[in-house]
């Protein structure tokens, strides 16, 4: 029996497709299960580069930290800390019942206070990372606040410093920036429903990248002032990437002076 040339390369094609098949599935396979090490970009000297503008989606944290259900004027939302419990000591508990019931005059945002550490991270504002080898400078679009993660081996300041944002020195842990924030004031909260801390909060933050567009933020709280034991709270980030994207204004405690001008 004679094959024609014609039904050799039809032959010849069908033969080849389970080779292309089997080459393309190993192709995705290899990018589903390539390293997260390999997702990420990187500066010139190998770290993770988490530079950019990063937001969190939502603004059902800023609201409560906590399981949720919605309120007039406030999303439901789930929780950030993890397994959904705060370790409030009894006298501390009451507190942030009173704190919430007097939230409207009480709060820190009433009094267009800066959010503190970590909350200004998952307020609904963006804020821009510009990482350098001695520092990560976090400028955030509240209020115009700045943060100086320092990485460059120095400790932190003797004595105690009453700081809204504390004081941050930071180190890379294999591909997570890990930061130590200390000497803290006592006049922010986690959230807009009473959830507190005292001067001596201390704050352990990881920054994770786990591809090139996501940020794993974890953030430790201590405070044996106030809690029985540390919590731990962890949300992700996303890259902005809207073209001619930049942080715009908002100054909180202008808008309070607005009935001073007509």
């Amino acid at each position: 029996m004679e094959i024609s040339v014609s039904k050799l390369k039809v032959l010849g094609l069908f033969l080849a497709i389970p080779v292309l098949l089997t080459a393309a599935t190993r192709s995705i396979l290899a990018q589903k299960t390539a390293p997260i090490s390999n997702q990420v970009p990187r500066t010139a000297d190998g770290k993770p580069n988490i530079s950019g503008f990063w937001q969190v989606i939502g603004s059902a944290a800023d609201w409560n930290i906590q399981d949720h259900s919605a309120e007039k004027g406030i999303p439901g939302g789930q929780g950030i800390v993890v397994g959904n419990e705060i370790p409030y000591q009894p006298w501390a508990l009451e507190k942030k019942k009173t704190n919430y019931e007097n939230r409207a005059s009480v709060s820190p945002d009433a009094k267009s206070f800066v959010p503190g550490v970590p909350r200004l991270n998952y307020t609904p504002f963006p804020f821009q990372i510009v990482q350098t080898p001695k520092e990560v400078a976090v400028l955030y679009e509240y209020v115009h606040a700045v943060r100086h993660l320092y990485t460059n081996g120095t400790e932190h300041p003797a004595g105690h410093i009453d700081w809204w944002l504390g004081d941050s020195r930071g180190h890379w842990e294999g591909d997570s920036l890990v930061v130590d924030v200390t000497d803290f004031n006592d006049q922010s909260w986690f959230d807009k429903s009473g959830n507190f801390h005292s001067d001596a909060l201390h704050v352990v933050e990881r920054y994770t990248l786990t591809d090139a567009d996501h940020i794993d933020y974890e953030a430790t709280i201590e405070d044996p002032k106030v809690f029985t034991k540390p919590w731990k709270i962890d949300v992700i980030l996303y890259r902005h990437k809207e073209k001619n994207f930049q942080l715009l204004d908002y100054e909180g405690y202008a808008f309070d002076f607005e009935k001073y001008y007509p």
